[in-house]
Formats: structure tokens, sequence, C-alpha cells
């Protein structure tokens, strides 16, 4: 590796971290039921200094710790998210509502005593804004559809708090790839794809266009 790729310690930064069998998207919203103590003890943290944690993809173990069972791996990549809501419904018991902000890669990790993973994590950079080409507009206007019915529903916190950017091929490509029924491991490859058109692409190739999709040229209107 060149030396100008090495990071450098002061760029890194130590973040909790939560291993879930999922994959998740910037952007998307996670809700989260917590009752291992060391889920709950790492909220207790991050609510006293205002912070979030970090979520990665279980490659083996499982989400919750069982006595006996296969230590956690999980995926180098991971998104860093911001806490939006927490209940306390019951002793013991913590719901969290968490959104995906920005990608982070882990350069090293170790696991306290209480089995929560710590990470020394590298912020990777934001994605540049590419314009959604013309032969997938239509992933955009199938898009649009998809997030008026979705935002319709109920829920204690909006599915997508931002001006959705249906021209945006990270953004949109991230949308898909939050909703699409893909296998863990397709999700995990598109989302670290560092490329947004090419993520985006890449989707095409799942999607078809819809006759009404493909007949209307004009993108949606953002809403």
């Amino acid at each position: 590796m060149p030396e100008r790729d090495v990071p450098s310690p002061k760029d890194l930064t130590e973040l909790p971290l939560f291993p879930l069998g999922t994959v998740l998207f910037p952007g998307a919203l996670l809700p989260l039921q917590l009752f291992e103590l060391r889920y709950l003890q790492m909220i207790g943290e991050c609510e006293r200094q205002g912070t979030g944690f970090g979520v990665v993809t279980l490659t083996k173990g499982r989400e919750v710790h069982r006595p006996g069972g296969d230590a956690e791996q999980f995926e180098a990549i991971g998104t860093r998210v911001q806490i939006e809501r927490i209940e306390r419904p019951q002793p013991g018991l913590v719901v969290v509502w968490c959104r995906g902000m920005d990608q982070f890669r882990i350069e090293a990790t170790q696991q306290r005593s209480d089995g929560l993973w710590l990470g020394r994590v590298q912020a990777l950079p934001p994605e540049p804004d590419v314009q959604v080409p013309e032969d997938l507009q239509h992933l955009s206007a199938q898009m649009h559809e998809a997030l008026t019915q979705l935002s319709a529903q109920p829920s204690e916190v909006p599915h997508w708090n931002e001006a959705w950017r249906l021209q945006d091929c990270g953004w949109l490509s991230n949308r898909y790839g939050e909703l699409l029924p893909l296998p863990l491991a397709m999700k995990y490859r598109l989302f670290a794809l560092p490329e947004p058109l090419l993520r985006l692409e890449l989707v095409g190739d799942w999607v078809e266009p819809t006759s009404d999709a493909a007949s209307d040229g004009k993108p949606p209107a953002n809403s």
C-alpha cells in the first residue's frame, strides 16, 4: 500500500460497533430494539456524549450473543449512525431509531470486557454528485412511486428526512439498495462500490423498466 494511502493516527476515530445481519445504506432509517447489556450501556454512553455508533454487516456469528456461539466477524466497511429517537418502554429494553449518515472503513478493532466491539475507523470521503443518465431515468420514476407509497405509511420517525434526490446517482442507488430484497452479500457488494454511477448501472441490470416509466422521458419532480 502506498504511504499516502495509510491513514494517519490523527485521522482515525474510535467508534462503538453494532454488528447486524443487514446492510445500512446512508440515509436509511434503522429501528432497533436493544436488550443486551453491552448495547444498553453503549446507548447510554451515546446519549451522554451526544454521539452515534457504527453499524457493520455480520459475516459470522449472531446478532444476539449466545454462550458457546461463534465469535462475531463483520465486514470492513460500515455506516456511522445518528440517533434520532429513543424510547424505554420497560426496564431492560430500549427502542432506538437511527439514521445512516456516512461510511467508514475499519482499520483495527478490540472488544471490551462487556462484549462491545470498538473500532478504529477512517471516514470515507463523501461521494460526488453524479446526474442520473437518460437511459436510467426509469429508475428515478419507479423510485418516486415507491417512496410516495412508503412515506404515506405511519412511522414514529420519517422514513427519509431529506429532500428526495432522485436525479443523484448515489442517493438513488442507495435507496434501491435499501429497498430491494437482495441477498445480503449482494447488498454489501452494492454498498461497498465507491462509484455512484456504476452502482446505479448495476441496479439497472436488476430492475426492469415499467411501461409507464419507459414511455415518459421526463424525470419526476423532486418531492
